[in-house]
Order: C-alpha cells, then sequence, then structure tokens
C-alpha cells in the first residue's frame, strides 16, 4: 500500500487503487477549504474512503455530511427521531430478520437524483461478520471488451424500488420482527430509466450503473433479452478483482461514491448488537 501526502491530508490507497484510507483529519471540527479539496480529490479518485478513529457524534457526522454537499433523500426507512437526515441502522442480538442491505446495489438508484455519497459511521462493531463489499464499477466497464461496450453503452436500465420496498417486495413479504423501522409503499412499485453506463460528473470515467436489487429490464427490451444481458452484467461486476472488502472496526466512517460503486451488506453477526449511523449527500441526474 503506497502512501501519500498533501498537505496535513494523508491517504493510503488499496493497491488496485480502489478504496484508500484516509488519516490527518479531525472530522468532529469543520475541515478548513484545503483539507476538504484533498478529501474530495481522495474520494473521486478512490470512490470508497475510511477515516479511521473517528468516533463523531451525530451533531458532527451531520456537519461533515454538509461539507460534501446537501442531504439526499432517504426514502423507505424511518430516520431517527429529530433527525430527519440521519438513519440508524441498528440489529439487536436476537433479531432473525436479514440484515439491511444484504443484496447488491447502488444507494437509492431508483430515485431521479440518486445519492452521490453515502457516509456510514460504525457505532457498535460485532466481534464477527459485518464486512461491507464494493465493487469498482469503473474498472468492471473498462474491462469489457470494445464490442460489449459498443452494445451497452446507448441503453436505458429500468430502476425500480418495487423488489424491496414494493408492496410484493421482500419487506412486505417479511415476517420477522425488525428494529429498523421499514415503510412498505405503492410508489415503490413505479420505474425510471437512467443511462446503464454513467458518466462521472468528477472524473468524466464511465460506469457501469446497475445493480440486482433496483435493476429490473432495459428499456426496449423483453424480459428474458433483459435478464440474459444483465445477469452477464451482474457476474462481470462481481468478480473477485473488483471487489474491495471493508472490515469495520469501532469509529471507522466510510464515505462511498454511489456514481460508480456498488455494495453488499454482509451478514455472519447473529447474536451481536450492531449500529451504524448512515447520510446522503444529493447527488444529480445521472448521465
Amino acid at each position: 500500500m503506497s502512501v501519500s501526502q498533501t498537505r496535513r491530508v494523508r491517504v493510503a490507497p488499496e493497491a488496485s487503487g480502489f478504496g484508500a484510507r484516509i488519516t490527518g483529519v479531525d472530522l468532529s471540527q469543520p475541515l478548513d477549504p484545503r483539507d476538504l479539496e484533498d478529501v474530495r480529490a481522495a474520494w473521486a479518485r478512490h470512490a470508497v474512503v475510511c477515516f479511521p478513529g473517528q468516533p463523531l457524534s451525530l451533531d458532527a457526522l451531520e456537519a461533515f455530511t454538509l461539507q460534501i454537499g446537501p442531504f439526499g433523500k432517504d426514502p423507505y426507512i424511518e430516520p431517527m427521531p429529530g433527525r430527519p437526515n440521519v438513519l440508524e441502522l441498528r440489529r439487536q442480538p436476537d433479531e432473525k430478520a436479514s440484515n439491511f442491505g444484504a443484496g447488491w446495489h447502488s444507494d437509492w438508484s431508483f430515485l431521479e437524483t440518486p445519492p452521490a455519497a453515502t457516509l456510514l459511521r460504525a457505532q457498535i462493531i460485532p466481534p464477527v461478520g459485518g464486512d461491507t463489499l464494493f465493487v469498482d464499477a469503473s474498472r468492471a466497464w473498462d474491462a469489457l471488451s470494445d464490442a460489449m461496450k459498443a452494445v451497452v453503452a446507448p441503453l436505458q436500465a429500468v430502476h425500480s424500488a418495487r423488489q424491496s420496498y414494493g408492496t410484493k417486495g421482500v419487506f412486505a413479504r417479511d415476517t420477522e420482527a425488525r428494529t429498523m423501522k421499514i415503510i412498505v409503499s405503492e410508489e415503490a412499485d413505479s420505474s425510471l430509466t437512467h443511462p446503464l453506463v454513467r458518466t462521472h460528473p468528477v472524473t468524466g470515467r464511465k460506469a457501469l450503473y446497475i445493480s440486482p436489487v433496483y435493476t429490473v429490464g432495459i428499456e426496449g427490451f423483453t424480459p428474458e433479452e433483459s435478464q440474459a444481458l444483465l445477469g452477464f452484467l451482474f457476474a462481470h461486476l462481481t468478480r473477485e478483482e473488483f471487489i474491495y472488502r471493508h472490515r469495520w472496526t469501532e469509529g471507522d466512517l466510510l464515505m462511498w461514491d454511489n456514481r460508480c460503486t456498488m455494495h453488499f451488506a454482509e451478514g455472519g453477526y447473529d447474536g451481536h448488537l450492531r449500529v451504524m449511523h448512515r447520510t446522503t449527500v444529493q447527488g444529480e441526474v445521472p448521465v
């Protein structure tokens, strides 16, 4: 792992360049403009950045989020009381329901303007399990053949929340008690389209912008055609060489870029309490 230093901010990237640790900053206080510029640059370059040893208060988490950008919309999950922009991802030791986020996805891609960033702070971490896996959708795009790129580049993918939050979705059928308050809604049964290949507004890099949880088809394709092409692309995206695995420690703050990644929350910590706090940053219409 190479380490570069710019001003006070220290960035230690993963060997692949996807994922990095950022030290030299205290996020409990507002960052000065130069440090914030360096943090933004590292996030754009590495897509998933971890700030270890940042046991932030909720006020500080919200304040840092707002330094990155305005709060994003978080539908279908009841926020913390008095904090409409913070979700508490809490799973009690005796819960039997599946862990939240257990499926490859890019956060809220079914929205017209999905969040650019998600920030997740580790409050209580179980002694086993609970890793979060990330896919580098930019390198996955780069690795496709020129012929396949020509096929998928002009396509529009259909996104919907129905498989999760719709009236016949996973949470509508869930019979196990759950600490987190999930909101099942007819609104989730709707759909919209985004480019299957998205261009990052900062780096200009292209990325596959699809996920098994929220991408339900391809505009103009039959269901069978969509299933065939999306199945190939999902398998391609989740190849081992495109994956970064984050093993949490208490005090970690993770910030990832939903415009060029998708992620998966592993379980494996039944019998243990896990508590995380989450915010999002407003994004733009994908192009």
